[in-house]
């Protein structure tokens, strides 16, 4: 396997990943739509690349993975730089050969290069695969997102 920074004739190639992975990810209960979003995806990866926050894997020629990273910046002052693993994905005939591994450390390298004291990644609660790469990896559950449909008759409310 071979691993390296993204150019910008990674790009579509990345945007058809990037696609891969959000299809998988409905499947765990996402509402991004995968299709729908791939040139709006597409353009967030060449902003990306352009910064040094992409990475494919290669096996035998052909792009297997991807993932993307940033340090977080924001409108408020935090006691350490947060560094985030926006995506990461492996298609499914190269999983379980060490291409997450491979990837996942190439961001984590990349961000604490770039000054980040913390790091963190998402995953979808249904993602039984990547939540055990991320617990093997060290990575605790730090925050919970709760989500119900908007109209629901199966909820009460708090007494105040």
């Amino acid at each position: 396997m071979e691993l390296t920074a993204a150019t910008g004739e990674d790009v579509p190639a990345v945007a058809d990943l990037w696609e891969a992975l959000a299809a998988e990810q409905r499947d765990h209960g996402s509402h991004l739509l995968a299709a729908e979003n791939h040139q709006q995806a597409q353009e967030l990866i060449a902003q990306y690349v352009h910064t040094g926050g992409v990475a494919v894997a290669r096996q035998h020629g052909r792009r297997v993975g991807f993932v993307m990273f940033h340090v977080e910046t924001g409108l408020y002052e935090t006691d350490t730089k947060r560094g985030v693993v926006d995506n990461l994905y492996v298609v499914p005939g190269a999983r379980d050969d060490g291409v997450g591994s491979a990837l996942l450390d190439h961001a984590e390298a990349e961000l604490r290069e770039r000054g980040a004291g913390v790091l963190a990644v998402e995953a979808l609660w249904d993602n039984e695969g990547a939540r055990r790469l991320y617990e093997r990896r060290g990575y605790d559950r730090h925050r919970v997102t709760f989500e119900r449909p908007a109209e629901s008759d199966t909820h009460t409310k708090d007494p105040d």
